[in-house]
């Protein structure tokens, strides 16, 4: 829903009053995959952005986990806030310990910020590939961070164009650190599994260094909508995660920016009881994985 003030345009991304999730999660879940959006007046978005999210701050995540039952949780920073992580440093702060971040930096930050936004609670930074998304980086650049980022046991997390894991993907296997892929590596769902992106993310799995976030099941279904159950990308999903159940993590994506429709935060919960069908799976990759890889 887009709201017109006398200003600009705002678009409203996440349901105020998102169903209640039928499956009760594991103690101890993550989700390892969200947003937070201001409030501006004391975290102004950034003039680079494309577009004008509504206001998503942390209070209203923070009830929505305690709704659907996330005790834990990585904050993502957001191209609306640009490369200005403090908004989610705010967040992490006031989660006490079970809020940690992914931040967003230039390509050549300075060593001292990144000790910094260690010690803040990041264990990652975050680079685009994406045409929607300006101020794409190049891969040889990304590649020379990792060094740095070892030095302080951060990894990368990459979120590209599905045709891109042939190239970009494949360049990423010199990463000094491990690499996370954002939403299944932005597949096409409706393609299937014998697809040649998905069996070329699935060929990069075989590699230990790498991790996929099992979320966007609303994404990468581009025709489905609320309601659906999403099942191709559940589909998907469901195979990464019985292939490869060490290394998934899954998120909600709230409040869902640049998106196609409003997805129901309950809806996607639920989808984990077919992406992750058997208590040791939904355990691995609600709790255990998260824990390995980002360091609760």
């Amino acid at each position: 829903m887009k709201i017109q003030t006398a200003d600009e345009v705002v678009v409203q991304t996440y349901m105020d009053l998102p169903s209640q999730p039928k499956l009760l999660l594991p103690a101890g879940s993550c989700d390892s995959h969200v947003h937070v959006f201001g409030p501006r007046a004391r975290f102004p978005y950034a003039a680079s952005r494309a577009n004008t999210p509504a206001e998503a701050p942390k209070e209203r995540l923070f009830a929505l986990h305690k709704k659907v039952g996330i005790a834990r949780c990585v904050i993502v920073q957001s191209v609306t806030h640009g490369t200005d992580n403090a908004v989610v440093e705010d967040a992490i702060d006031a989660g006490q310990g079970n809020y940690l971040g992914v931040a967003l930096t230039q390509v050549d930050v300075a060593d001292q910020e990144l000790r910094r936004l260690a010690r803040r609670g990041f264990r990652a930074v975050r680079f685009h590939f994406m045409k929607h998304i300006s101020g794409g980086n190049d891969i040889d650049d990304v590649l020379k961070l990792t060094s740095r980022l070892a030095d302080l046991e951060m990894h990368l997390q990459v979120h590209f164009e599905s045709s891109l894991v042939h190239t970009v993907g494949q360049q990423l296997r010199r990463s000094a650190v491990p690499v996370v892929i954002d939403h299944m590596g932005r597949v096409d769902a409706t393609k299937g599994e014998n697809h040649e992106d998905f069996r070329a993310l699935m060929g990069l799995l075989d590699h230990r260094g790498f991790y996929v976030k099992v979320s966007g099941i609303d994404r990468i279904e581009s025709t489905a909508r609320p309601g659906s159950g999403y099942p191709l990308g559940v589909q998907l999903a469901a195979r990464l995660v019985e292939r490869f159940p060490q290394q998934c993590v899954w998120g909600l994506d709230w409040p869902h920016p640049n998106h196609t429709h409003i997805p129901d935060d309950g809806e996607l919960v639920d989808a984990l009881s077919r992406i992750a069908p058997r208590a040791e799976l939904l355990e691995a990759l609600l709790v255990k994985n998260p824990q390995a890889l980002y360091r609760f």
